[in-house]
C-alpha cells in the first residue's frame, strides 16, 4: 500500500484547514460485497477456516462490538468474510483516509488517531450502533504486534464497553502473524490461517460487571503467542527470507549488549558489533550458530529488551537521539513532508525540533500509554509517530540504527512508571 505525500513548508501546513469531523456512514452493501470478493484470493491461498462459538446468542439484526487481534493486513480480509452480510463500521487509523476519504467512508470506516485520546470516537461508535444499527469492528490493540504477542490494551476499554452496552464478540486469528509478520518487509509465507469467533459478553453481563472486571476478561482473551503457537503445532516455514528484518524487533544483542547492530537476513540474525549469529529455525526458534543460545524464544528476547529499557528509565540513563525526516498529517489530502529534524526521547517524554527552528513540539510521558511505531510504513520507512488532535508528526529515523522498537518499549514502560507514581501520590493526598 502507498500513501499520498506532498512536500510543503511547515508554516504553510499550519495554515491549512484541519480535517472536519463527519459522522460515520452506514457502509454501502456494494462496497462490502466488493471487499469480500477481493479478499477471497488471499483467504483461499491460506486455506482459511473459521470456528464460531456461541454466535447463536447474537440476534440476526442485533448490532454488536467486534474486537479482533491485530497481526497483519489479512485481518481485515478475514473480517470481511466472517461478518458479511451484516453491516459494520470499522475503527481505523486516520492516515488510512489520506487520498481515499470517499472510499473509506463508503466502506464504513471511522477515523481515529492511534494512541491519542479521542472522546469523539466513542460518540461515533454510539452513532453507528444506535442510529445506523450497524455493528462496529475494532482492533483494540491499535498497532500491529511486533513479536507475535498481544500489545497493550487501553485501560479505558472496559468503560467504553459499558457505555456502548451492546454484545461483545471476540475474533482471534491463528497463523496471520506467521504468514506476514510486520518486520518481514511484506514478504508472505506459506501458512494456513484460521480464526475463532466467539460471543463473549451479553449486554446483561456487561451491565452487572465493573469496568475493571471487563478489562480482566479482555486481557485474558488478548493473551496469545504466535511463535509458541507455531512451535506447538509444528508449523514449518521454509522460506529463506524468514529472518529478513527481524533485527528491528530483536535490536539488542544478548551476547555483547550492543543496540541497533542486529541485522536479519535470509534465515540468520547477526550482531555486527560482536559477530555472533543466530538462526531462525523453520519452526520459529532462535538458535546460536556457535556457543550459547541466550534466548531461543523471540518473545522472551523481546521481553528481556523491555526489562533492559525499564532499568534504563529507572536509573534515568535512558535517552534516544535520532535525526528524522518529518511528515505531518492534519487532513485527509496528503501526508505533508516538511523537511528534516531531530527527535529526542527521555524520561521527560518526546521533543521534536526541525524546520529551521519553526517546529518545536514536546509530548510528556502521560500523553499516551503506547506509541504509534511501525516498520516500513506505507513502504516509505520505519516510523515513530507522535502528536495530538491538531497534528500528527510522522518521524522517519535516519541512519542505520534501529530505534523504533526501543522507542515503543520505552514509551510503554515510562507511562506505567509515571502513571503509577501519579496514582500513588493521589491516593496519599486522599488519605490525609
Amino acid at each position: 500500500m502507498k500513501i499520498k505525500t506532498k512536500k510543503m513548508a511547515y508554516d504553510k501546513v499550519l495554515k491549512l484547514p484541519p480535517m472536519q469531523h463527519q459522522r460515520p456512514k452506514k457502509p454501502n452493501l456494494l462496497f462490502r460485497t466488493l471487499m469480500r470478493v477481493l479478499s477471497q484470493p488471499d483467504l483461499r491461498a491460506t486455506h482459511f477456516k473459521a470456528e464460531k462459538i456461541g454466535m447463536d446468542r447474537l440476534g440476526k439484526r442485533e448490532p454488536c462490538l467486534y474486537l479482533m487481534n491485530h497481526s497483519s493486513f489479512i485481518d481485515l480480509k478475514i473480517a470481511s468474510k466472517l461478518l458479511y452480510p451484516r453491516p459494520y463500521n470499522i475503527v481505523c487509523t486516520s492516515d488510512g483516509f489520506v487520498g481515499k476519504k470517499w472510499l473509506m467512508r463508503n466502506l464504513g470506516c471511522i477515523p481515529t488517531q492511534k494512541f491519542v485520546p479521542d472522546l469523539m470516537l466513542i460518540r461515533d461508535m454510539m452513532h453507528s450502533l444506535k442510529n445506523l444499527k450497524c455493528s462496529v469492528l475494532m482492533y483494540p490493540e491499535a498497532g500491529y504486534t511486533f513479536d507475535g504477542t498481544a500489545t497493550l490494551l487501553p485501560d479505558t476499554l472496559g468503560k467504553c464497553i459499558k457505555l456502548l452496552g451492546v454484545p461483545v464478540v471476540m475474533i482471534r486469528t491463528y497463523g496471520a502473524f506467521a504468514r506476514d509478520p510486520l518486520y518481514n518487509n511484506l514478504q508472505l509465507r506459506k501458512v494456513n490461517v484460521s480464526a475463532q469467533m466467539e460471543y463473549m459478553l451479553s449486554p446483561e453481563e456487561i451491565a452487572e460487571k465493573s469496568a475493571d472486571e471487563i478489562n480482566g476478561i479482555l486481557h485474558e482473551c488478548f493473551t496469545f503467542d504466535s511463535f509458541r503457537w507455531q512451535q506447538e503445532n509444528h508449523i514449518r516455514l521454509t522460506e529463506q527470507f524468514r529472518a529478513d528484518g527481524i533485527g528491528r524487533v530483536l535490536y539488542k544483542c544478548p551476547h555483547c549488549g550492543a543496540e541497533g547492530q542486529m541485522r536479519g537476513h535470509e534465515t540468520l540474525l547477526e550482531c555486527l558489533a560482536c559477530g555472533k549469529t543466530y538462526e531462525l529455525t523453520e519452526e520459529g526458534e532462535m538458535r546460536a550458530t556457535e556457543g550459547e543460545t541466550e534466548f531461543s524464544h523471540v518473545p522472551a528476547w523481546y521481553a528481556w529488551e523491555r526489562e533492559c529499557v525499564k532499568k534504563e528509565i529507572l536509573d534515568k540513563s535512558y535517552a534516544l537521539e535520532t535525526d528524522v525526516d518529518i511528515g505531518v498529517l492534519i487532513d485527509s489530502e496528503a501526508l505533508y513532508m516538511i523537511g528534516e529534524g531531530h527527535l529526542h526521547h527521555d524520561v521527560f517524554g518526546f521533543h521534536l525540533t526541525g524546520c529551521d527552528g519553526k517546529l518545536d513540539y514536546k509530548q510528556g510521558p502521560l500523553a499516551s500509554y503506547s506509541l504509534n511505531a511501525d516498520y516500513n510504513w506505507y513502504e516509505i520507512g520505519d516510523i515513530i509517530s507522535i502528536g495530538n488532535r491538531s497534528a500528527l508528526f510522522y518521524c522517519f529515523p535516519k541512519g542505520d540504527h534501529d530505534v523504533v522498537t526501543k522507542a515503543r518499549l520505552a514509551t510503554e514502560e515510562l507511562y506505567k512508571i509515571v502513571h503509577q507514581k501519579a496514582r500513588t501520590a493521589e491516593q496519599k493526598i486522599r488519605s490525609r
